[in-house]
């Protein structure tokens, strides 16, 4: 057997190439076909991953800190900017040598102001620079989010809820530079504010809001701001939903993201891969209070028409129509004869609103507005706000199994909504004569005050009881027609059987409100 020579590793290790090794094995008398299997790697396409360097280096710039102080001597230790962080622990009951426990106990639970002397620091926050200090405090830190510039002249987007409490703004920039800001004006009902930096001096980087109609679940985003008070930090994932209700008010539309976004991210923008911002991060759903890949973001849509009434008046005034309602689910629909389960079902109108003063009743269906189809309660309260106050509209909606349109001048919802009537007291059942109705697993009784009927017993396995009527409750009409005793519930229930539906529609009151319950009818 011939003894074929090896290259030294120094040699091998001078070969820079794989063809150049394999020229070195050559020249040792390695065989050519066991030179060419070796030096035939494995071809391997990578996936090809976006790099979000390109947008990071253009937008950053227009990212801000916003610190925020109030008139208190004492700041609060619950620095979190999310007014809808769902539960969870705090970072005080974190075990004492944790990292981040000796990070916030250091700083407070509040942004560093930099790496010069702690005391220092602290005094320019306005706490006592050392534990014999008796100096007088300062505006201190309450709050501490997120925002950017959306122009050249100083005008930056960030969260009501980062800026509500305070009395004095600080906006840091990706550079480090600190400018005050003043308050131009803020929204509660969505959550978004606008500050104003002096732009004298200097024209600010800025970015634009996106068509967030052409945002796709899927889609990547970044998201950019200030957590935990670290500064400028970026984080990327993708839409994991749209039209999200968190229960936060009634124009809840959020668009979901799962990119890491924690406290001190509120009032960020999350930017497509144009360097478009297509949502403003608002809240996080948290057992644990950090980020577990669920935030929400207010879509651009909605903050540019808030933010452009803030900048225009200082507020931002709405429609107002003054009915309480309800969705319209499939049993509802059947009950009432409609088609589809879509629209806003009116519960009641508020005594002296625009809604009640034209002619809109209790068991109507709001189905249009200037012929706009209305999808859910949900949206008849964002299509009416959208619209300015004292603006005439056509309201569409299905009464008495038939359409009809009223028109309506809607008031102002930012004046009018003060005087809206109080909720009435709930009903307490009379004690009084019972009678069953043993198609609906109820007894009721007359009510005390003389209208409706008192629910004085709900069989706990009927249809009632699983759709929440309870014990105590008034029952005001039955498919819209007032009933005072059971004799008027069957005789609307036989008429109900007759043109062929097979669900009733109760209006019941309790607890201070009113409601529509569907329940099933004995087909007899």
């Amino acid at each position: 057997m011939r003894n074929i020579g090896r290259p030294s590793l120094k040699t091998v290790l001078k070969a820079s190439t794989v063809a150049g090794l394999a020229a070195v094995m050559l020249s040792s008398g390695i065989p050519a076909q066991v030179v060419q299997s070796f030096a035939a790697p494995v071809s391997v396409t990578a996936p090809q991953a976006p790099s979000f360097a390109d947008v990071v280096s253009a937008v950053s710039p227009a990212v801000v800190s916003v610190r925020v102080q109030s008139d208190t001597q004492v700041a609060s230790d619950d620095s979190s900017n999310f007014s809808f962080n769902f539960g969870g622990r705090g970072f005080d009951q974190l075990p004492d040598d944790h990292p981040l426990k000796r990070f916030f106990r250091e700083f407070g639970g509040q942004m560093p102001g930099g790496p010069g002397d702690r005391d220092q620091d602290r005094a320019e926050r306005g706490g006592p620079r050392g534990p014999d200090s008796n100096r007088p405090h300062r505006l201190r830190p309450t709050a501490q989010g997120s925002g950017f510039f959306i122009s050249e002249d100083g005008y930056l987007v960030t969260n009501n809820h980062v800026v509500s409490d305070g009395s004095a703004y600080t906006v840091v920039m990706n550079d480090g530079t600190e400018l005050e800001a003043k308050l131009v004006g803020k929204d509660s009902r969505t959550d978004l504010a606008v500050l104003k930096v002096d732009a004298s001096s200097r024209k600010f980087t800025y970015v634009s809001f996106a068509d967030d109609s052409k945002v796709r679940v899927g889609d990547w985003v970044v998201a950019v701001g200030n957590p935990f008070g670290l500064g400028g930090t970026v984080t990327a994932g993708i839409v994991s939903a749209r039209g999200r209700d968190i229960g936060s008010g009634p124009y809840d539309d959020y668009i979901q993201v799962d990119a890491a976004v924690n406290r001190g991210n509120s009032g960020g923008p999350t930017f497509n891969l144009s360097g478009e911002v297509v949502g403003i991060n608002t809240a996080i759903f948290s057992p644990s209070g950090g980020n577990v890949g669920i935030a929400f973001a207010i879509p651009a849509s909605v903050a540019k028409d808030v933010v452009d009434d803030l900048i225009k008046d200082g507020k931002v005034e709405r429609g107002w129509l003054g009915v309480q309602i309800q969705p319209v689910n499939q049993d509802i629909a059947e009950s009432l004869g409609l088609k589809e389960a879509s629209g806003a079902l009116v519960v009641a109108p508020q005594e002296g609103s625009p809604g009640q003063k034209a002619g809109i009743k209790e068991g109507d269906v709001i189905t249009a507005v200037n012929g706009q189809p209305i999808k859910d309660a949900r949206d008849l309260a964002k299509r009416v706000a959208a619209f300015g106050p004292n603006t005439k509209v056509d309201v569409e909606l299905w009464r008495d199994g038939k359409a009809q349109t009223i028109p309506v001048t809607l008031g102002n919802l930012a004046s009018d909504e003060a005087a809206a009537a109080e909720p009435k007291q709930p009903d307490a059942p009379a004690p009084s004569s019972e009678k069953a109705l043993d198609d609906l697993g109820i007894t009721v009784a007359p009510a005390e005050d003389g209208s409706g009927l008192s629910v004085t017993e709900v069989d706990p396995d009927s249809e009632a009881a699983a759709r929440g009527l309870k014990s105590g409750e008034k029952i005001v009409s039955v498919n819209n027609r007032k009933v005072e005793s059971a004799a008027d519930i069957g005789k609307v229930i036989e008429e109900a059987r007759k043109d062929g539906r097979t669900r009733a529609l109760f209006q019941v009151e309790g607890s201070g409100n009113s409601r529509f319950i569907a329940l099933p009818i004995d087909q007899g």
